[in-house]
């Protein structure tokens, strides 16, 4: 599995744990089909990026228009945002690597301009 599959996994799992509220875990393990060995990278886009979600958020929400809101923001949109600040931060993938995949996901899964936005958040790292 390559690392843009592993991303379109991450952002299923963490999309569950945001509109669900489905524990982490749990949504990771039926996300992969079972799967009992997760992949570092995957392991670090969804666990591992549990315990920083709550700054991120305040970053994220910093970078905002005054007018705006990180709970504002749909809920695809928070998850990509999410995920890239962890693969940025964390991971140390470099940042037009992240700024690419975060805009080909927002693309793929989210608002026509939704893009532009993460976009614009992103590039302030």
């Amino acid at each position: 599995m390559n690392r843009h599959e592993q991303r379109v996994i991450a952002l299923e799992t963490i999309y569950q744990n945001l509109l669900l509220k489905k524990d982490i875990r749990k949504a990771l393990f039926e996300c992969t089909h079972g799967q009992n060995e997760i992949d570092p990278f995957l392991y670090s886009l969804t666990i591992d990026l549990m315990d920083k979600k709550n700054a991120y958020r305040k970053d994220i929400e910093s970078r905002l228009r005054d007018d705006w809101s990180f709970d504002r923001l749909s809920l695809l949109e928070q998850t990509i945002l999410l995920m890239a600040y962890q693969e940025f931060y964390v991971i140390q993938t470099p940042k037009a690597v992240v700024i690419d995949e975060a805009i080909n996901l927002a693309k793929a899964y989210c608002d026509d301009s939704s893009y532009k936005l993460i976009n614009g958040i992103l590039d302030q790292l």
